[in-house]
């Protein structure tokens, strides 16, 4: 599956210790963007529109480019004033670094274990996943990120893109589908009573499985690079945003889905507009 981009390591103890967005104020929005969204749908929240001018942030906030109508930003950042704002949150690992040793000392026996009893680690980007192998420990889990999620609509976002989906596959066989999609399904109803739509991020597998996920639209990485944006756009109606991090699949994409779907060329750090090695691109 398409690599996961992760938070700058300036707010990981914040996300972890906080649990809600409390981070600086954010830059305002691009000028003359409106907002993409379309009216409000049964379940109370907005939708994006598709192939809406999209901007990926999760390394740092900053002022989107002219003409931006949708923002993903972390959950510890506020949302850009005028436009669609999605709401990151790592729902199915922990974040590396202080924050594992926060889910060790507040939660143990919420952190995924093998046979030895130590974790079960995400060894690219050393995070240990969360245990949702049972309906105990998933509602356990959905309590805590529940209310991240709560913060997220409190602070204004409209959105929330709740990431690593796909733990199941770095879990040695101790996690399901299944499990993932009941997991998913807590903290959709969580966000849909808090007005916000949900993301589905990657796991192209579990696209059958979205009746029961309740996913709303679709985060995506690389959908180009491997093939997956047809099953996407077609389970979505095109409310995709897809994030390419090498040219050639970037021109690839664009050429194919640039009129339908919103695609961005990131930088794979995702770095700050200003920082060097910042790319940033749209069809």
């Amino acid at each position: 599956m398409p690599s996961v981009i992760r938070r700058s390591a300036g707010v990981l103890l914040l996300t972890a210790l906080a649990g809600c967005s409390a981070g600086p104020a954010a830059p305002s929005g691009s000028a003359g963007a409106a907002p993409a969204s379309t009216a409000v749908t049964g379940k109370g929240v907005h939708q994006p529109t598709a192939n809406a001018a999209f901007d990926y942030q999760l390394g740092g906030a900053y002022p989107p480019p002219a003409g931006t109508r949708a923002v993903s930003r972390d959950r510890v950042e506020d949302p850009v004033p005028g436009v669609y704002n999605i709401c990151y949150v790592n729902a199915f690992q922990s974040q590396p670094g202080d924050a594992v040793a926060w889910w060790k000392r507040k939660h143990p026996g919420l952190l995924l274990r093998d046979g030895a009893g130590a974790p079960v680690v995400d060894t690219d980007w050393n995070e240990p996943l969360l245990d949702i192998s049972t309906g105990d420990k998933r509602r356990s889990l959905a309590g805590i990120i529940g209310g991240w999620i709560d913060s997220c609509a409190a602070a204004g976002f409209d959105a929330v893109e709740p990431d690593n989906l796909d733990s199941y596959e770095r879990s040695d066989g101790r996690l399901t589908p299944a499990d993932a999609v009941e997991f998913a399904r807590l903290l959709t109803r969580r966000a849909h009573r808090q007005g916000l739509a949900v993301a589905q991020k990657n796991a192209a597998d579990l696209l059958t499985r979205r009746a029961r996920t309740g996913f709303d639209f679709a985060v995506v990485e690389e959908c180009g690079s491997y093939q997956e944006c047809p099953d996407f756009a077609g389970a979505y109606d095109n409310r995709v945003f897809d994030i390419e991090y090498r040219q050639k699949d970037f021109r690839k994409a664009c050429r194919s889905w640039g009129g339908d779907l919103s695609i961005t060329l990131r930088d794979r750090e995702v770095r700050p507009a200003g920082e060097e090695g910042y790319v940033q691109r749209r069809c």
